[in-house]
C-alpha cells in the first residue's frame, strides 16, 4: 500500500506541474479565430467616420500631377450599405465603395496586419472612373481619410485625400 502513495504522490505532483504550464501555453496562443486584428478595429473605425456626413476631396495626384481641381465641385456620400454617391450641384454619380483587409502586401510598403484597402469603384463619367481603385489607407482621423496606390505598372504612386465638409 505504501508504495501506491508514493506512485500516487508523484503523479499528483506532475499533474500540479505540467497542467498549468499546459494551460498558460495554449490560453496564450494568438491563433484565436475571435481576436479582432487592429485592421478589423480600424476598418471599423473608418466605416463609422465616413458613413456619417458628406466628403470633398483635397488632394488627387495622379503619378506626380495634381488633379485635385478636377473634383472642385463634387461632394462624395459613403453610405452604409456600400453605395457611393458623387455630387456636382448639378448630377449624382452612384458608384460602389468597401474596406477589406488586404493580405497582400506586394501592392504597397506595409506588411501588417493593419493593410487596409479601400476600394472606390464608379462606372462613369470619366473624371469619377479616374478614382476607381483599390487604395491603401495611410492614414484617417473623424475629418480625414488620406489614401495612396503604388501603381503595378511603372511604380508611381497616386495619392487620394478626402475631408469632412
Amino acid at each position: 500500500m505504501i508504495p501506491n502513495l508514493k506512485n500516487l504522490r508523484f503523479k499528483l505532483l506532475i499533474t500540479m506541474l505540467v497542467l498549468p504550464a499546459f494551460m498558460l501555453l495554449t490560453a496564450c496562443s494568438d491563433d484565436d479565430e475571435d481576436t479582432e486584428t487592429n485592421a478589423d478595429i480600424a476598418i471599423e473605425q473608418i466605416y463609422d467616420r465616413v458613413t456619417t456626413g458628406t466628403w470633398r476631396i483635397t488632394l488627387y495626384n495622379d503619378s506626380g500631377v495634381d488633379e485635385t481641381n478636377d473634383y472642385a465641385n463634387y461632394s462624395f456620400s459613403f453610405e452604409p450599405d456600400g453605395k457611393l454617391v458623387a455630387d456636382n450641384g448639378v448630377e449624382q454619380y452612384a458608384g460602389i465603395w468597401s474596406m477589406t483587409k488586404d493580405d497582400d502586401s506586394s501592392d504597397d510598403s506595409s506588411n501588417d496586419d493593419n493593410d487596409i484597402d479601400f476600394n472606390i469603384s464608379f462606372s462613369s463619367p470619366e473624371v469619377l472612373v479616374e478614382l476607381t481603385d483599390d487604395w491603401d489607407v495611410s492614414s484617417w482621423s473623424n475629418t480625414r481619410l488620406e489614401l495612396y496606390d503604388v501603381s503595378g505598372g511603372d511604380g508611381t504612386t497616386d495619392l487620394l485625400t478626402f475631408e469632412k465638409n
